[in-house]
Formats: C-alpha cells, structure tokens, sequence
C-alpha cells in the first residue's frame, strides 16, 4: 500500500477540492473519530457518497460493489487504492478483506443497505455484513447520515454489457453529513437473530443521523425545500 500513498492522497486533494469547489457541505460530529480500527457505516443516496464518506477519516477503504470495479478508469484507480470489492454471492471475500485491513487498524467504509437508497427518497433494510465484520473484529461501528436535495440528483442510464444501468450522480448542491457516536457490538456471530438484530440497530442509527442532517439542513437553508435545480 506504501506504493500508493502519493496516488491515494492525490486522490483525496482532488475529492476535497470538489466538495469545495461543487457541494455546499455542512458536517457535523456528535463526537470525535476513535482512532485506530473502525467501521464507518453510511446510508447510500448517490454513487458520490463513497468517496465524499471515505474522506471523513484520514485513511480508509470502502468495501463497495464489484459493478464499480469493473469500469475502466474508476475500477483501476480503486484497485490501486486498495479499496475492497464486494462481489454478489461472494460476500465473505470482501468481509475476510476487511477483517485483515482492521487487524491493522484501519478504516473501513461501509454501505448497509448495500444497493443505492430508493430513488424515492427512504432507506432500504440493512443487509448483515456490517454486522458481521463488527462482531468479528470488534471495531466500533460510526453511523453516518447523509441528507442531500432530491431535486439536484442527477439520474441517467447507461448500457453495459448489452443492458441499461441506471447511474445516480449527486455533481452541486448542499451535501449534509451527520456524525455519530461510536457503537461497539457485542454478541455471538454465529446467531442469526443476534446479527439481524445488530444489523437492524445499525441502520436505526444511520437513519436517526440522516434525519440530524435533514433537521440542520432545514435549519440552515431554509430555502432548500424549495431550492431550483
């Protein structure tokens, strides 16, 4: 990884200066980053949040899915990067991927809802692996909540491999991030009920922080409901 670190931090510089330059961004902590080996786990409106997200720490790795990997120029960049494919069907790959990066303390970025939230507005159900990579390394879990204007996402489709692909780009506007407090889980791994349960109390947090974000971006642009395209 080593090799990488002028590539990956090239890399931040120019998400940063994007977010600056493109997003009105506004993010709140309800308390500091813990350091060493965590699990940032956020909900998902936009393909942009991974990348916005995994700069909320110093350095992570977004465990983030396979169809992403396999674009030209995005795919080369991530691997070089050491970010972690989650492939359909194999999905212990990428947990065994990002047990090893948090043995080293490390960050790891995580979607729950493992799809893009509804285009209608909402969250989708947490799907298990955030739970089971806490309960397995015992890293803390940081919910994150995004809140973003509806009316600035930008949808269009592309075909790959001979079939439509719907893309959801989130390119200016007011980008809202809400922070957390640490959650570590405690429980057996092996029980179903109690890693659907901690799944499930993950994503209640990750909501209850979007919500936060919603709230304060009311507050602050009080035009933002009705904010032109």
């Amino acid at each position: 990884m080593s090799s990488n670190r002028p590539l990956y931090w090239f890399t931040r510089f120019i998400v940063k200066a994007y977010a600056n330059t493109m997003l009105n961004m506004n993010v709140e902590k309800q308390s500091p980053l813990p350091p060493g080996a965590k699990i940032i786990a956020a909900n998902h409106p936009t393909i942009t949040d991974p990348f916005l997200v995994a700069c909320l720490a110093e350095r992570s790795y977004i465990m983030i899915t396979d169809e992403v990997f396999q674009m030209p120029l995005a795919g080369a960049l991530l691997r070089r990067l050491g970010h972690i494919p989650v492939v359909e069907g194999h999905g212990q790959a990428a947990i065994d991927h990002a047990l090893e990066l948090l043995k080293r303390g490390k960050t790891v970025v995580i979607f729950p809802e493992g799809k893009l939230s509804p285009a209608g507005g909402g969250f989708n159900e947490a799907r298990t692996g955030v739970a089971r990579l806490a309960l397995l390394s015992g890293a803390p879990v940081i919910p994150v909540g995004i809140h973003l204007k509806s009316e600035r996402i930008n949808r269009f489709s592309i075909i790959r491999n001979g079939k439509p692909e719907d893309r959801v780009w989130y390119l200016r506007g007011p980008y809202f991030i809400t922070i957390g407090k640490s959650m570590v889980l405690d429980g057996d791994v092996e029980d179903r009920a109690v890693v659907r349960k901690s799944a499930v109390n993950i994503m209640h947090h990750i909501i209850e922080m979007a919500f936060q974000s919603e709230l304060r971006m009311k507050k602050i642009i009080p035009s933002a409901v009705n904010m032109p395209a």
